[in-house]
C-alpha cells in the first residue's frame, strides 16, 4: 500500500495541534483554579536561553500551516513575528491552524510530491523536495515545539500527561 503526502502529514498535524489546544485549555483552567498568572505559563522556559511557551505554540502553527503555505510558494522562511502574549491568543493561533489543516486540499498537496522546495533564513539556503522538506525539516520541528510546549506546561504543574500530548488517536473504526 502506498501512503500519500497528505496521509503522512495532515492527520498527525491535526491530532497534535488539537492536543496542544486542549493542553492550553487545561492550562487556562489550572491558572484560574490555582490563582496562577497566565504570564507565568506563557513566558515559561525550561532554561534561560530557550524560547518561552508562547514561541513553542507559535512554532506548532509555523511548522504545520507555514510549512504547507511554503510548499505552495516553493520557499519557506521562519515566521519571526511575535507570538501571542496570552493563552487566549495562543489558543486562537492553534484554532486557526486546525481550521486551515481541516481544509487542505488532498489532491493539491499530493501533487506537490517531487516539487522543488527551499528553506531560506538570512543567508542560509537549503534545497529540498516538498516531501523531504516536510519529513526531514518541518515535521521534526513541529514535534519538537509541540513536545517542548507540553514539557513546559508539565514542569509548571499543569495537570497534563502522555494522553494529553497524544490527543485523539486515529483508531480503526
Amino acid at each position: 500500500m502506498t501512503i500519500s503526502l497528505y496521509d503522512a502529514t495532515i492527520p498527525t498535524y491535526l491530532q497534535i495541534t488539537n492536543a496542544c489546544l486542549a493542553q492550553l485549555e487545561k492550562a487556562q483552567a489550572w491558572c484560574t483554579e490555582t490563582n496562577t498568572a497566565e504570564q507565568d505559563i506563557v513566558q515559561s522556559r525550561i532554561i534561560e536561553d530557550m524560547y518561552p511557551l508562547a514561541y513553542q505554540i507559535k512554532s506548532v502553527h509555523t511548522h504545520s500551516v507555514g510549512a504547507l503555505e511554503g510548499l505552495k510558494q516553493g520557499v519557506f522562511s521562519p515566521n519571526m513575528d511575535e507570538a501571542p502574549g496570552d493563552l487566549a491568543g495562543l489558543k486562537s493561533k492553534l484554532q486557526a491552524a486546525v481550521d486551515y489543516l481541516q481544509n487542505v486540499d488532498k489532491d493539491e498537496l499530493n501533487g506537490r510530491v517531487g516539487a522543488p522546495m527551499r528553506f531560506e533564513f538570512k543567508d542560509y539556503n537549503l534545497p529540498f523536495t516538498a516531501e523531504t522538506f516536510l519529513f526531514s525539516f518541518s515535521q521534526p520541528n513541529f514535534y519538537f515545539h509541540a513536545t517542548t510546549a507540553y514539557d513546559l506546561l508539565r514542569a509548571k504543574g499543569v495537570p497534563v500527561g502522555k494522553l494529553d500530548f497524544l490527543g485523539a488517536l486515529q483508531i480503526q473504526q
